[in-house]
């Protein structure tokens, strides 16, 4: 049986991630303007209707499938019958981009929403443009193009009635699917009129109209998820849930150790188990997102994949494993502190001086440990190779990625693979990697049969890539007026080539890293740490622990100066700047300095707080958002920790859909808590330590605090919601632990300086 036998000898893990980090500015795809050669009409056969085809690649492409219909991107199809299909392109992974990409397009074609029904689009990144789920990027990088979609849809369909009845285009309204001709009293079902929209020609892009805000009858409002009835009721909507014919089961064991190799295994006796069909090593390929050495096991169910694994004896070669251990690391790491650093980042005016001056200093070490995904559906991927090409069903965040792993694994064309996007159960930058896919679809090319594989927990927890742990060096002072005259950060983080920190281990722009801009004396310097240990992109990269630290530390210096936390950080804020190039990734200290103050005002700040209980404050911005967060917190003589309240204020522009926006920040200030709580990658050996979530502790349902939620909407162009409302709740936690016991808190997680939840 033939296999596979590359080493692992491509690019770092580093230099993978840079190919799929969700917030590398130098996207293939450019906001706003729209050409004729990126709008296509297609007409789908007789009967059809109306079919719009807005290219997101910016080429005009089309063609007809094998069932006669239109090979098409984010479209418009409007039937005879009156129905309405709108295509959604990217990921859903629980962000709610499967409504709210429809809700665009449906807006400015001034459909009923009842008409309309939506259609996870085929994956094909040279039609649809980039396909995937994270940064936080869906809505912003493709509000523009989906709104002209939906205007220009609404144009024809208006040129249609016009030259059905007679009567000038300015005359004529639209509304509820239907275009209206007010002075005749005449009016047209939008499937009525689709045909003959069909046969117009495609209009010019400036007379084609976009609403203005106070036009919107659908964006801004609430809208259920169009997949809520069908996950309610538990229809097989996740990668979990796929079926084909004769599909058999597998299972995939690899070194415990990463690097490990398989020297030999037990493969008589896993062959004799109950249903197994099945067992063969796999050598890893040169990359380090996709295949990585082990055994597969391949069975009649899952259940009899899972029982063999158990019997499985395999005999590693661990002679280029890891051997990282976390005591050595947080050792090392203790000695760089008092160290200088090996490479500054950025630094502006004399800090050192500037400290030395000050009237009073600050010094605080911060200390954050690695973290896994903890993904509510383990990873998955089912695959079916057959006559030099495969289809693979999976639950990925980066679709049009995995296409190339596939095709890189296996050595054949990326022509020649297809994938199914299903339905995410929990991503949080985990499913950014396709390593699942790359196994089963290797697994069902040796076999010759479609196979479903499927990881357990362990297997999840112990081979995921963890949101980088690390430190922060401190120094700070304070002049007699109690401003801030110097900062120093020195990080210390991880390498795992030895030239550059592990991905989200540090900032890619440190000149923009709040709080660069702000302070006349700064300097972030960074210290690298030898690591074998995969990482990778966990919610909000690198903004998660950065904030944390970075806020945590605000609040000390302010204590320090004896100035309310509220006051100091407005003061930093300094008068409104909104810094250069001046778009949505630039710090805008008016919109900073807007949400701050409301989140303070319904949290109530100033209002005496009872003995045990407190108030914390906390900003960051990030991925384009606008977040202050205050959280009200009550803590014990004994350490137990009850967070009663947490306030949200966020401006991330204009909302598209309010129920998602809510739903997407309420869960990040419950992904904020249970991570930094209890949760802790920890290895010994070149080994994961937890394995489960009897070592790896979730948030339970009553510790969860009341969410409050307040925005502030404006006509600024929307962005994403799902990663820039997490960073400042932990330093709002901790900030509030200190104001209800003078505990300051400096590692994560909590239960590491003995805190409990109540």
């Amino acid at each position: 049986m033939k296999r596979s036998i590359k080493k692992p000898t491509g690019p770092s893990i580093s230099d993978a991630f840079d190919e799929i980090d969700p917030m590398n500015t130098s996207l293939p795809i450019t906001d706003g303007k729209l050409d004729r050669r990126s709008f296509l009409k297609l007409t789908a056969g007789a009967g059809a209707g109306l079919v719009l085809a807005f290219n997101m690649a910016g080429k005009a492409k089309a063609g007809q499938s094998a069932d006669n219909t239109p090979d098409l991107n984010a479209y418009i199809r409007i039937s005879p019958n009156g129905a309405i299909e709108i295509y959604s392109k990217n990921p859903e992974i629980g962000q709610g981009i499967k409504t709210s990409f429809p809700m665009i397009i449906a807006e400015e074609l001034d459909a009923d929403w009842q008409d309309v029904t939506v259609t996870q689009s085929p994956i094909d990144e040279k039609t649809f443009g980039r396909q995937n789920a994270g940064g936080s990027r869906s809505i912003a990088t493709n509000w523009n193009r989906l709104r002209q979609a939906g205007a220009t849809a609404r144009h024809m369909l208006i040129t249609a009635a016009t030259k059905k009845w007679g009567v000038p285009f300015a005359e004529c309204t639209t509304a509820n699917s239907h275009v209206f001709h007010p002075p005749s009293g005449k009016k047209a079902t939008y499937s009525s009129l689709a045909a003959d929209a069909a046969a117009q020609p495609l209009p010019q892009a400036n007379l084609v109209k976009l609403k203005k805000k106070e036009d919107y009858t659908l964006i801004g409002k609430r809208i259920g998820g169009v997949d809520n009835l069908a996950l309610v009721t538990g229809q097989p909507l996740f990668g979990i849930d796929q079926r084909l014919p004769e599909m058999l089961y597998a299972v995939y064991a690899k070194c415990p150790a990463l690097g490990g190799t398989v020297k030999s295994a037990n493969y008589d006796e896993i062959r004799k188990l109950p249903g197994v069909k099945y067992v063969f090593p796999l050598d890893g390929n040169d990359h380090p997102l996709e295949l990585t050495a082990g055994v597969a096991i391949v069975a009649t169910s899952t259940w009899a994949a899972f029982e063999a694994k158990k019997h499985l004896k395999v005999i590693w070669d661990e002679s280029q494993a890891s051997t990282d251990n976390w005591d050595d690391l947080v050792a090392q790491a203790q000695k760089l502190k008092d160290q200088p650093p090996q490479k500054t980042l950025h630094q502006t005016g004399d800090p050192t001086a500037a400290i030395e001056d000050a009237a009073q200093t600050v010094e605080s070490f911060y200390k954050f440990h690695f973290i896994a995904h903890a993904t509510l559906e383990p990873q998955n991927a089912t695959a079916w190779y057959k006559d030099g090409k495969v289809e693979v069903w999976a639950p990925t965040q980066s679709p049009g990625r995995a296409v190339g792993n596939v095709a890189h694994t296996l050595g054949i064309s990326p022509d020649h693979v297809t994938i199914h996007q299903t339905r995410v159960g929990g991503g949080f930058g985990r499913r950014l990697v396709n390593d699942s896919a790359c196994e089963a679809a290797a697994i069902s090319r040796l076999i010759q049969a479609p196979v479903k594989l499927q990881w357990t927990r362990e297997d999840d927890m112990t081979h995921d890539y963890y949101r980088t742990a690390g430190f922060h060096a401190f120094k700070g002072g304070v002049d007699k007026s109690g401003k801030v005259t110097g900062w120093q950060d020195h990080l210390i983080t991880f390498s795992n080539d030895g030239k550059k920190p592990v991905i989200a281990g540090a900032p890619r722009q440190p000149a923009r890293e709040f709080p660069a801009q702000l302070m006349p004396n700064f300097q972030l310097s960074q210290s690298l740490i030898p690591l074998k240990t995969r990482c990778g992109l966990w919610r909000a990269p690198g903004s998660n622990t950065h904030a944390w630290a970075v806020q945590s530390f605000i609040h000390e210096m302010a204590v320090s100066a004896g100035v309310d936390h509220l006051d100091f950080l407005l003061q930093i804020m300094g008068e409104p700047t909104w810094f250069p190039p001046q778009d949505k990734y630039s710090l805008n200290t008016a919109r900073a300095t807007a949400v701050i103050k409301l989140a303070a005002e319904k949290a109530g700040w100033g209002t005496p707080m009872p003995k045990g209980r407190g108030l914390g404050l906390a900003f960051h911005f990030s991925h384009a958002g606008y977040f202050a967060e205050v959280a009200d917190v009550s803590v014990t003589d004994d350490k137990e920790l009850t967070v009663h309240r947490v306030v949200v204020a966020g401006d991330i522009g204009t909302i598209v859909n309010i129920s998602g926006a809510e739903n997407q920040c309420q869960g990040s200030v419950i992904d904020g808590l249970s991570a930094m709580m209890e949760q802790e990658i920890t290895m010994k050996d070149g080994r994961i330590e937890q394995s489960n979530f009897d070592s790896y502790h979730l948030l339970r349902m009553p510790a969860a605090p009341k969410v409050d939620m307040h925005f502030i909407q404006n006509s600024a162009p929307p962005t994403g919601a799902g990663e820039p409302a997490l960073p400042p709740l932990a330093p709002a936690i901790c900030n509030a632990i200190y104001a209800a016991s003078s505990h300051r808190a400096r590692t994560l997680p909590l239960a590491k300086e003995g805190f409990t939840v109540a």
